[in-house]
C-alpha cells in the first residue's frame, strides 16, 4: 500500500508541461511524390516524455501505443473510408535485468523486437521508429490519410483479476497456491491511476490531400 501511495503522490506532483520539442505527437509523412502509391510513414514522437506515462512505466506498467491509420477518399459532400491499418508498439520494464523491452506487432505479421534499452529516453527513441503503410490507391482519385494514436499504460486484465479474486473465482489464491495480494496490489494501483486520469493519451494527425497517379 505504501508503494501505491508513493506512486500516486509522484503522479500528482509530476509536471506535465513540456518544451515544444519534447511534447508527444504523431506524424504522418507522405512520400516525396505525394501522388505515388508508396504510402506514408507514421511515427509517434516523444511518447514517453509525458511524466505520468514515464512514471507508470518505471513502476511496472507496460505502455502500449495503438495506431490506427485510415485512408479516406474525397468525393463530393461526404468522404469515404477506404482502408484501416492498425498496429501496436509496446514497451515494458524488465525487472530482472532492469532494462526496457520495445517491440511492434502489426496485424498477423508477428512480433518485431526493437531491442533492450537501459533508459526510458533510449526506449522512447526506439518507439519513434516509423512504420510504412501501403494501402491500395485508385488512379485519379483524391485522398488523404488520418491517424489516431492511443498511448495506454494500464491493462484492464489487472482490474479484472482483482474483481474475480474478490468474488472468490480465483480458487488457487484461496488455497494458498497463488498470492492474492499480488493481484490485489495490481488492482489497487490500477484504480488509483485510473482515478488520476494518467493512464491514457490521445493524439491525431492528418495528411494533406493528394491525387493518386
Amino acid at each position: 500500500m505504501r508503494r501505491v501511495l508513493s506512486l500516486v503522490l509522484s503522479l500528482l506532483l509530476a509536471g506535465t508541461t513540456l518544451p515544444a520539442q519534447r511534447r508527444p505527437r504523431v506524424d504522418i509523412i507522405l512520400p516525396t511524390n505525394a501522388t505515388s502509391a508508396d504510402g506514408p510513414t507514421v511515427r509517434g514522437v516523444n511518447l514517453l516524455a509525458d511524466a505520468q506515462i514515464g512514471d507508470l512505466l518505471k513502476n511496472g506498467f507496460p505502455v502500449r501505443a495503438h495506431y490506427r491509420l485510415e485512408l479516406w477518399s474525397v468525393s463530393g459532400v461526404f468522404n469515404d473510408l477506404e482502408a484501416t491499418v492498425p498496429w501496436d508498439d509496446w514497451v515494458r520494464f524488465e525487472p530482472l535485468n532492469k532494462r526496457y523491452s520495445v517491440f511492434r506487432i502489426v496485424g498477423d505479421g508477428g512480433l518485431t523486437p526493437f531491442g533492450l534499452f537501459d533508459t526510458i529516453e533510449a526506449s522512447d527513441l526506439a518507439l519513434s521508429r516509423p512504420q510504412r503503410v501501403t494501402p491500395s490507391l485508385r488512379k485519379g482519385h483524391k485522398y488523404y490519410y488520418s491517424v489516431v494514436l492511443e498511448v495506454e499504460s494500464l491493462q484492464v486484465s489487472d482490474l479484472d483479476e482483482v474483481e474475480r479474486w474478490l468474488r472468490g473465482e480465483l480458487k488457487p489464491a484461496v488455497r494458498g497456491e497463488r498470492n492474492p495480494g499480488t493481484a490485489l496490489g495490481r488492482g489497487l494501483r490500477t484504480l488509483f491511476v485510473r482515478l488520476l486520469g494518467g493512464e491514457r493519451r490521445h493524439y491525431e494527425a492528418r495528411s494533406a490531400t493528394f491525387v493518386a497517379e
